[in-house]
């Protein structure tokens, strides 16, 4: 009895060393957050002694030009240090929704998608998606190709920021777009595989699509004025900071991928089993919450970043409110849906709530520049039953997606393109590198504005998605059709076996406790044998 009781306190003395460690992990962290948040401050406050959006019209000097460009270029790395940042945020919401089972292959899956998206954009994807060309593709300019960033100029367009400044940003993103693929193929994803379909989406999918929307001279950003949908609308297609080029293609090319591969073994649908099937419960929602906030923190340099210009004081402050209030409503939404309706009626559901504050904040990524706070609140509430009535819509069409994928980023990165339509306030324009250029403000249905923005927003968004559902299920297909090992969907013993996919993939669990637990039994087993022999 007293050699179990011992055990038992040892085994007490290593949870609570654990928690320890989880406890000074949270304070780096916390630490880390605040120091971004000091110098995001910084950034805010200085652009006021050099100018203001008021004196965008004003003529500089040189010096104080360059001192502009300076300022501008600092805000943009802060913000693309910070959208980096959000690849923790996505590794750890991910692994905190997979299964036990799943969790080192989806970190994995998270690292190596970073790595490769690094030097494939560096490769290829800046060129095709910011490079001149034509309305479809981009390559370079002056006719000469920006590929490996060969022959760019010094600077981006009229921005002032530096081309390498901009690529880090940019990388950024696309990195986002890449991570968000592999949330809604979790589990039974070969990691050869996953290889092939990471190099069409990154290098080829969303660099050339997102040139529609993002490129000098897409036809789609285009679309009013010149290029093939010149006399189709009167507005261009907007999309300020990515609802439609990173959220929609990264969530339609997941919801392709989970198409393509089938449900996970064993998994129960809740329309064939009401009592046992609906989607698993994540093993470990605490890193899901965390990671969940990481990113909604990360989304301060996405949104704000967006504008390029530190100098638009007030255009960066205004996205960031919205930004904020968009994700509370969603998440507040989203919580009281799971309240009212549903298998989980009368309870407070905690992985509907994160996703929800993440489905605010995509929806907001597009308009957040031209709504005022009170209609970002209100497209976020809509962003909160999105995602609450579009997970039950993709469980009842049988396709497994474990982390809600395609409900946050899918439905939500069109709602959030189509809201413009209805949420533009009539009251800001552009930003520019000397600050706002509100001349042209962007005006809404429920403002008075008509159809023609909704219009704008509907073609743009009808036009990637479609485009990218199509290309993406056709390479998720073929790739699926490969044989092994590398086609798309793991071999059937490799996901069922002792381990799962983590085992089989990548030779190791993520929580070896036991053999842990057992050493250190063993080691009290035989200081308790020497001391009784003594």
């Amino acid at each position: 009895m007293k050699v179990s009781s011992t055990k038992q306190n040892l085994f007490s003395a290593v949870r609570q060393l654990s928690r320890e460690k989880w406890a000074l992990g949270a304070t780096i962290m916390t630490g880390k957050m605040i120091g971004l948040l000091l110098v995001i401050v910084a950034m805010m406050v200085l652009p006021g002694v050099f100018g203001t959006s008021a004196h965008a019209a004003d003529t500089y000097t040189a010096h104080e030009t360059a001192l502009i460009n300076t300022v501008n270029t600092v805000w943009t790395l802060v913000a693309a240090f910070l959208v980096f940042g959000m690849q923790a945020g996505f590794v750890m919401l991910e692994a905190g929704f997979a299964r036990k089972r799943e969790t080192v292959n989806v970190l994995m899956e998270c690292i190596f998608d970073t790595c490769l998206c690094g030097i494939l954009f560096y490769a290829v994807g800046y060129a095709f998606m910011f490079g001149g060309g034509n309305g479809f593709i981009g390559w370079g300019a002056d006719g000469k190709n920006w590929f490996f960033l060969q022959n760019t100029p010094l600077t981006y367009g009229t921005t002032g920021i530096p081309i390498l400044a901009h690529w880090i940003f940019q990388y950024a993103f696309a990195d986002t777009c890449s991570t968000i693929v592999s949330g809604a193929m979790i589990g039974r994803t070969s990691f050869r595989g996953d290889i092939l379909y990471s190099i069409g989406i990154t290098g080829f999918i969303y660099p050339i699509i997102g040139h529609w929307a993002w490129g000098p001279d897409g036809f789609l950003a285009t679309m009013g004025t010149s290029g093939v949908l010149a006399h189709l609308s009167t507005q261009p297609f907007r999309d300020f900071a990515g609802s439609t080029v990173v959220h929609t293609i990264g969530g339609v090319a997941s919801l392709a991928g989970a198409m393509v591969l089938g449900p996970r073994l064993g998994r129960i649908f809740a329309r064939d089993d009401k009592e046992k099937g609906g989607l698993p419960a994540g093993h470990n929602l605490l890193v899901a919450a965390v990671g969940g906030f990481l990113l909604w923190f990360g989304w301060y340099g996405f949104n704000p970043g967006s504008t390029l210009s530190a100098m638009d004081v007030q255009g960066i402050g205004r996205v960031a409110a919205n930004t904020t209030l968009a994700a509370c409503a969603g998440g507040f939404t989203a919580m009281l849906a799971a309240l009212w309706i549903g298998p989980t009626k009368g309870k407070f559901d905690l992985a509907f709530t994160i996703n929800g504050f993440l489905a605010g904040l995509v929806a907001i990524t597009c308009p957040c520049y031209w709504v005022s706070p009170l209609g970002a609140l209100a497209l976020g509430a809509i962003s909160g039953v999105i995602i609450f009535a579009g997970v039950y819509l993709i469980e009842w069409f049988r396709i497994d997606d474990p982390v809600g994928a395609v409900s946050v980023h899918g439905f939500n990165g069109i709602w959030g393109t189509l809201s413009l339509g209805f949420f533009a306030s009539g009251q800001f324009g552009s930003t520019g590198p000397t600050g706002a250029d509100n001349s042209a403000p962007v005006t809404g249905l429920f403002y008075g504005g008509g159809f023609e923005v909704l219009k704008a927003q509907f073609i743009g968004s009808f036009t990637i998605t479609a485009a990218v559902f199509i290309v993406s299920f056709a390479m998720m297909f073929i790739i699926n059709k490969l044989g092994h090992p590398w086609k798309l969907r793991i071999e059937e013993h490799g996901e069922a076996g002792v381990g799962g996919i983590d085992v089989f993939d990548h030779g190791i669990e993520a929580y070896p406790v036991q053999d842990d637990e057992i050493s250190l039994s063993g080691l009290f087993d035989k200081g308790v044998k020497a001391t009784s022999e003594v």
